[in-house]
């Protein structure tokens, strides 16, 4: 249970706040490559970590991340010119490169040096596993990009979709990294009743039920590392035999997850918008070649329908996106039929039984009102860490994992063994959790 100033801390990710100050040391996903398409492409509006921004690819088809309103009259930049290796805001032409230097101030006299004098905020950028990537630390403390194996394969191993959720960062967050929920909030009754694109390959028992449902109270042991954690999640499946699911947290909001056919792994991350919406990145990669068409169609199958928006936040703000059709607004669809006789949620597709059980929480959880238990160690270890790291950052200790993207280089764990030790079982398939590419 956190204290109600813990909680703060942990959730406030705005400019100036520990944890904000935290997550502006490391490369963070900003949106999809596919979102800015060509070179002199219409604007993106974005919010990241509390700030309006406006992303463009310009026409030699560099991308920039700037402030969203001009440093003139404050217009949005978003209604601006993307011309001539330049985005010229639409009120009275000044235009300004990726850089956020001016490039034309056509107000000002043709001797005037102003231009010189006045700058956006810009922010560096990378273009890096189909996603734009913006770094909105101190420049002196510029980290590199965390070397995960989604990112690293080739475009057609790799499928990457993105979406707004109406929550904190920090409680779809924990919800990834929650093993047990998985024995109910994802459960299927009615296997037949499961939608044909969801049914990916897991580890069943003889009967025919998946093995992750038998035992609903896992053992969980956790380790912690460079980069984050990595947590087992123990199932007995009778004979000696146990079922383990080890996922991995990479700092500062990373899953992977384990699956028994995820050569390289699959996941999502949740970048904080502001402090009541996050943007999901979610990711799924094979390292031993192109995906085929029916593995692309399952990754894109949940959330189902998403489709892009001009959508306008609570405080006014409108930022592009993309949005699932099941939502907050129409209680994501829930069937009680379906719930009575078909899965547990009465809603059909995975991620959004996820997203109703986070969001439903409130923008903001009263964590100091919990009651947390035994499978709840991942995290209670998840807040640990991040509320350490804010707090040695105060103190003016940099942080590691920023700075050595070779540590996130690891894979989740699926596998059916007769340990029933976790550092042992980690040891001996130690090869497993390593990345490939």
């Amino acid at each position: 249970m956190l204290s109600r100033a813990e909680n703060e801390m942990l959730c406030r990710t705005g400019p100036g706040t520990p944890m904000g100050e935290l997550f502006r040391r490391f490369w963070m996903p900003a949106l999809l490559m596919t979102d800015l398409p060509e070179p002199g492409c219409e604007p993106v509006r974005l919010k990241v970590l509390g700030e309006n921004l406006v992303a463009f690819r310009d026409t030699d088809g560099k991308v920039g991340v700037l402030e969203r309103h001009c440093p003139h009259r404050l217009a949005d930049m978003w209604f601006g010119r993307n011309e001539n290796a330049g985005l010229a805001c639409a009120y009275h032409g000044w235009k300004f490169d990726v850089d956020g230097n001016c490039m034309e101030m056509p107000t000002e006299t043709a001797e005037s040096s102003y231009k010189h004098k006045v700058r956006m905020v810009s922010y560096p950028t990378q273009e890096y596993g189909g996603v734009v990537w913006v770094y909105m630390g101190p420049s002196e403390q510029q980290p590199e990009l965390p070397q995960m194996e989604w990112c690293r394969v080739p475009d057609d191993q790799r499928v990457v979709r993105s979406w707004l959720q109406d929550s904190n960062y920090m409680q779809a967050t924990e919800g990834e990294i929650d093993s047990a929920h998985i024995s109910f909030n994802h459960r299927w009754m009615n296997m037949d009743a499961m939608p044909a694109a969801q049914r990916t390959p897991q580890r069943l028992l003889p009967d025919g039920r998946p093995m992750r449902v038998l035992d609903s109270a896992p053992r969980l042991t956790v380790k912690e590392t460079d980069y984050g954690f990595t947590y087992g999640s123990r199932r007995e499946v009778g004979e000696g035999q146990y079922y383990w699911r080890v996922t991995q947290f990479l700092l500062p909001f990373y899953s992977m997850i384990p699956g028994p056919s995820r050569s390289a792994g699959s996941g999502r991350c949740w970048v904080p918008v502001d402090d009541e919406h996050n943007m999901v990145f979610q990711y799924q990669a094979s390292a031993d070649g192109p995906m085929s068409e029916q593995q692309r169609v399952r990754a894109s199958a949940s959330p189902e329908n998403l489709t892009r928006q001009h959508h306008e936040l609570k405080d006014g703000t409108i930022i592009d996106c993309w949005r699932p059709q099941r939502q907050r607004g129409n209680d994501y669809l829930i069937d009680r039929r379906m719930q009575k006789f078909d899965n547990y949620t009465g809603i059909a597709s995975g991620r959004e039984q996820d997203m109703a059980m986070t969001d439903g929480m409130g923008p903001i959880p009263q964590r100091w009102r919990e009651h947390l238990g035994t499978t709840d160690i991942a995290i209670i270890t998840a807040r640990k860490i991040l509320l350490r790291l804010a707090r040695e950052l105060q103190g003016g200790k940099e942080p590691f994992a920023p700075h050595h993207g070779d540590t996130y280089r690891v894979r989740p764990i699926d596998i059916v063994s007769d340990e029933a030790d976790f550092v042992k079982l980690y040891d001996k398939h130690a090869d497993l959790a390593m990345a490939k590419v």
